[in-house]
Parts: structure tokens; C-alpha cells; sequence
């Protein structure tokens, strides 16, 4: 049992890394033309905060197995890199936490005005924890609260981390059933309105969903994850989803990070090109992605 839930998480990290490098990519003015072409960026793909985040969501839960708020608010101190895109609030965050000795029950609560961050953060890095428990949906519930208010304190930021953990761990279910499925366990609020609206929107090609749904372009989790669970309801190709999640624009990275890894967990299969241009995984995870000549560091 232990191992096939690590199993699951590793193959969730997986998607999730190659979906946040792959669509790191298009914030370079250059790669454009290849985003409108559907031609693969050139290598070398970086991942960026998402990646980092969840490879140490991932490391906690091989080592506990289950979610240590200290632990990991420890973890994410420790590995944090400023040069990965973090978000202003999120480099402060964790700067006082790892410089200072900062309590991050007091630090996650005074952001925002004290209002906690409603960003997209705990949602881009929980998938593989919704693989990891996949077989007790109220655990999912419960783990992916507790990863996502290390850092996000406000409901609308928690309730985002559990809809994509739920994405993640509901591997069978496709379309209206899985954002029924979802909605039907994520807390009351703006995350499950758009869920919902989702759901009416399946017959729609991307950028109509992404105009009425938020494509991240405003980092905000009711901004992101309605869009990319209607992508994982209605798409099974990893490279497909993938395409149509960065054709959208907005947030590219956190958008496709959030829908390769609800994709791994399913076990989809990922394009080897796709493996091997992507920057290794830290040696720290413990985790390779199986395809990837390039090592970590620029």
C-alpha cells in the first residue's frame, strides 16, 4: 500500500514538473511563435517554484506519510530558491522563516492586510499528495488543507489546493463527473462557483473557458483552478492538455503545472522529447524524472 501511494506521488511530481517547465517556457518573448505553432520550445525547460514546492510536498510524505505543517513549512524554508518565480509574498514568507526562526501560523495569517494569501500557490503543488491518498478522499481533503495553510491562510486559497488535490485523486472520472465530483467536496466560495460554471462550459473550446473561467492571469486560486480541472475533465493526452492549457496564456507555468500533475497521477503517458528537454529534479526529492539529460542549475 505504502509503495503504491508512492508511486502515485512520483508519477503525479513527474507531470506536474514537466507541465510547469514546459509551460515556464512561454514567458520568454521568443518562444511565442512556437506556443501559436504547437512547436517544442528549445531546451533547455526550467521548473520553477511549483516544482520546488511540490518536490517537497512529495519528500514529507515519504518520510511521515502524512502532511507535518511544521515539517513542511520547514522544508519549503529550507529549499526555497528566490530565482524559481516566487511571488513576492512567498520570498518574505520564507525568507523569515529560514533567516528569522518566523512562525508561519502568524506570517501565513498577516498577509494580505491579514486577510491570507487567496493566490494560486497551494494549488500548483498538491497534486501529487491527491495521488498519494487517492483511496480516502476525506484524507485528501484533510492533507491538502492542512500542505495549503502553511502558506495560504484565506478559505479561497485552501479550498483551490483541495479541489486540485481531489482532481488528482479521482483518476477514473472524466468530464461532468469529475467536476461534480470535485465541487461536491470543495468548501462553499468562489473556487467551487467556478468549478460549477465549469461544468457548463464543456462543450467550449479553450479560450472560451479560459475567458470565462480566469486563466491565472490575476494569481489568484479562484482565477486558476476552475480552468485547469475544465482541462483535466476534458482532456486525456498529456501533450494535448498541455498545448491547450498554455494556449490560454496567463499564469502558463502554475496552469500547466496544476494540469500535469492531475495527468501523472492519472498515469498518462509523457512524451519522452518532453522528458528529456526538462531540468532534472533536485537531488534532495529523491525523485527523477526517468528522461531528463538536463542536470538541475543554471
Amino acid at each position: 500500500m505504502i509503495a503504491d501511494r508512492r508511486s502515485r506521488a512520483v508519477a503525479s511530481l513527474r507531470g506536474l514538473t514537466v507541465g510547469d517547465s514546459f509551460g515556464g517556457c512561454f514567458f520568454v518573448p521568443d518562444n511565442l511563435p512556437a506556443l501559436r505553432a504547437r512547436a517544442l520550445p528549445p531546451d533547455p525547460w526550467w521548473w520553477t517554484d511549483d516544482t520546488e514546492m511540490a518536490c517537497s510536498v512529495v519528500a514529507v510524505l515519504h518520510r511521515d506519510g502524512r502532511v507535518d505543517q511544521d515539517v513542511l513549512a520547514a522544508s519549503f524554508a529550507e529549499h526555497h530558491d528566490f530565482d524559481r518565480g516566487y511571488g513576492p509574498s512567498a520570498n518574505r514568507m520564507l525568507r523569515l522563516i529560514r533567516q528569522e526562526g518566523g512562525d508561519w501560523r502568524e506570517l501565513a495569517r498577516e498577509s494580505f492586510g491579514g486577510k491570507g494569501s487567496w493566490g494560486n500557490g497551494a494549488a500548483m503543488r498538491v497534486a501529487p499528495l491527491g495521488a498519494y491518498f487517492a483511496e480516502d478522499l476525506d484524507r485528501v481533503v484533510a492533507e491538502s488543507a492542512a500542505s495549503a495553510e502553511i502558506t495560504h491562510a484565506h478559505p479561497e486559497g485552501v479550498a483551490g489546493a483541495i479541489a486540485v488535490a481531489l482532481g488528482a485523486a479521482l483518476t477514473t472520472l472524466r468530464g461532468a463527473d469529475l467536476l461534480d465530483a470535485i465541487a461536491a467536496r470543495t468548501p462553499a466560495g468562489a473556487v467551487r462557483d467556478g468549478i460549477t460554471a465549469a461544468r457548463g462550459l464543456l462543450d467550449a473550446d479553450p479560450d472560451t473557458a479560459a475567458m470565462a473561467l480566469g486563466n491565472g492571469r490575476e494569481v489568484s486560486a479562484p482565477d486558476t483552478v476552475p480552468f485547469c480541472l475544465w482541462i483535466a475533465a476534458r482532456f486525456d493526452d498529456f501533450a494535448e492538455a498541455c498545448w491547450a492549457t498554455a494556449s490560454a496564456g496567463g499564469d502558463v507555468d502554475t496552469t500547466c503545472a496544476i494540469v500535469g500533475g492531475i495527468l501523472g497521477a492519472r498515469e498518462t503517458a509523457i512524451p519522452h522529447e518532453w522528458l528529456r528537454r526538462c531540468e532534472e529534479l533536485p537531488d534532495w526529492s529523491g525523485v527523477t524524472l526517468g528522461g531528463s539529460a538536463l542536470r538541475q542549475g543554471r
